[in-house]
Protein backbone atom coordinates (compact mmCIF):
# COMPACT_ATOMS: atom_id res chain seq x y z
CA UNK A 1 0.00 0.00 0.00
CA UNK A 2 1.51 3.62 -0.91
CA UNK A 3 2.06 5.83 1.80
CA UNK A 4 0.16 8.89 2.06
CA UNK A 5 2.19 12.05 1.89
CA UNK A 6 2.34 14.53 4.92
CA UNK A 7 3.73 17.81 5.58
CA UNK A 8 4.46 18.24 8.84
CA UNK A 9 2.12 15.51 9.82
CA UNK A 10 -1.14 17.19 7.58
CA UNK A 11 -2.22 15.26 4.85
CA UNK A 12 -2.76 17.72 1.72
CA UNK A 13 -6.44 17.69 2.60
CA UNK A 14 -5.86 19.70 5.53
CA UNK A 15 -3.35 21.51 4.30
CA UNK A 16 -5.68 22.92 1.57
CA UNK A 17 -8.13 23.92 4.62
CA UNK A 18 -5.64 25.68 6.84
CA UNK A 19 -5.53 29.68 6.19
CA UNK A 20 -2.31 31.29 4.90
CA UNK A 21 -1.64 32.25 8.54
CA UNK A 22 -1.85 28.88 10.17
CA UNK A 23 0.10 27.25 7.14
CA UNK A 24 3.05 29.58 7.41
CA UNK A 25 3.67 28.14 10.74
CA UNK A 26 4.22 24.84 10.05
CA UNK A 27 7.51 26.46 6.80
CA UNK A 28 10.54 27.38 7.56
CA UNK A 29 11.82 30.42 8.78
CA UNK A 30 12.75 31.56 4.80
CA UNK A 31 9.56 30.80 3.50
CA UNK A 32 7.48 32.00 6.73
CA UNK A 33 8.94 35.32 6.81
CA UNK A 34 8.29 35.58 2.73
CA UNK A 35 4.56 34.84 3.54
CA UNK A 36 4.27 37.55 7.21
CA UNK A 37 5.29 40.49 4.90
CA UNK A 38 2.80 39.78 1.91
CA UNK A 39 2.60 38.82 -1.46
CA UNK A 40 3.82 41.31 -4.11
CA UNK A 41 1.61 42.38 -7.05
CA UNK A 42 2.70 39.51 -9.44
CA UNK A 43 2.09 36.88 -6.63
CA UNK A 44 -1.54 38.47 -5.90
CA UNK A 45 -2.31 38.52 -9.98
CA UNK A 46 -0.66 34.56 -10.00
CA UNK A 47 -2.63 32.99 -6.90
CA UNK A 48 -6.17 34.85 -8.59
CA UNK A 49 -5.28 33.25 -11.93
CA UNK A 50 -5.16 29.95 -10.14
CA UNK A 51 -8.17 30.18 -8.41
CA UNK A 52 -10.11 31.50 -10.93
CA UNK A 53 -9.07 28.90 -13.66
CA UNK A 54 -7.43 25.54 -11.92
CA UNK A 55 -7.73 23.64 -14.57
CA UNK A 56 -6.24 26.50 -17.32
CA UNK A 57 -3.18 26.82 -18.73
CA UNK A 58 -0.88 29.20 -16.24
CA UNK A 59 2.21 30.95 -17.38
CA UNK A 60 4.37 33.05 -14.99
CA UNK A 61 7.38 35.10 -14.60
CA UNK A 62 7.39 34.77 -10.81
CA UNK A 63 9.98 32.32 -9.97
CA UNK A 64 10.00 33.45 -6.41
CA UNK A 65 6.50 31.98 -5.76
CA UNK A 66 5.96 30.18 -2.77
CA UNK A 67 3.88 26.43 -3.80
CA UNK A 68 0.84 26.88 -1.68
CA UNK A 69 -1.44 23.45 -1.04
CA UNK A 70 -4.23 24.78 -3.33
CA UNK A 71 -1.53 24.69 -6.35
CA UNK A 72 -1.03 20.45 -5.89
CA UNK A 73 -2.29 19.09 -9.06
CA UNK A 74 -1.87 21.69 -11.17
CA UNK A 75 0.53 22.28 -14.49
CA UNK A 76 2.49 25.88 -13.88
CA UNK A 77 4.88 27.29 -16.87
CA UNK A 78 7.35 29.05 -15.66
CA UNK A 79 9.44 31.81 -17.37
CA UNK A 80 13.23 30.62 -17.09
CA UNK A 81 14.75 33.12 -19.21
CA UNK A 82 14.15 31.57 -22.37
CA UNK A 83 11.18 29.57 -22.58
CA UNK A 84 8.11 29.07 -19.96
CA UNK A 85 8.91 25.74 -18.84
CA UNK A 86 6.17 23.37 -17.49
CA UNK A 87 6.34 22.65 -13.74
CA UNK A 88 3.85 19.69 -12.56
CA UNK A 89 3.27 20.60 -9.19
CA UNK A 90 3.05 17.35 -6.57
CA UNK A 91 2.94 17.78 -2.59
CA UNK A 92 6.33 17.06 -2.15
CA UNK A 93 7.13 20.71 -3.29
CA UNK A 94 4.99 22.40 -1.10
CA UNK A 95 6.79 25.10 0.75
CA UNK A 96 9.60 25.42 -1.98
CA UNK A 97 9.33 28.07 -4.56
CA UNK A 98 8.63 27.50 -8.46
CA UNK A 99 12.16 28.87 -9.54
CA UNK A 100 13.86 26.07 -7.85
CA UNK A 101 12.38 23.73 -10.57
CA UNK A 102 13.31 25.74 -13.44
CA UNK A 103 16.72 25.84 -14.19
CA UNK A 104 18.32 29.31 -15.63
CA UNK A 105 21.33 28.21 -16.97
CA UNK A 106 22.21 24.94 -19.25
CA UNK A 107 24.76 22.21 -18.68
CA UNK A 108 27.89 23.53 -20.58
CA UNK A 109 28.68 20.66 -23.68
CA UNK A 110 31.94 20.48 -25.41
CA UNK A 111 32.87 19.41 -28.31
CA UNK A 112 36.55 18.91 -29.82
CA UNK A 113 38.27 21.56 -30.20
CA UNK A 114 38.26 23.41 -33.49
CA UNK A 115 41.03 23.93 -35.53
CA UNK A 116 44.19 25.88 -34.41
CA UNK A 117 42.81 25.68 -30.78
CA UNK A 118 45.55 23.10 -30.04
CA UNK A 119 48.91 22.05 -32.04
CA UNK A 120 47.22 18.55 -32.91
CA UNK A 121 44.24 20.38 -34.38
CA UNK A 122 45.70 21.72 -37.12
CA UNK A 123 46.49 18.56 -38.55
CA UNK A 124 42.76 17.25 -38.18
CA UNK A 125 40.87 16.98 -41.28
CA UNK A 126 38.11 19.74 -41.49
CA UNK A 127 33.82 18.16 -41.62
CA UNK A 128 32.53 18.02 -45.26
Amino acid sequence: MAKEFTYKGKTVEELKKLSIQEFSKLLPSRQRRSLSRGFTEEQKRLIKKIESHPKKDIKTHCRDMLILPNMIGLIIRVYNGKAFMPVNILPEMVGSYLGEFTLTRNKVKHSAPGIGATRSSTAMATKK
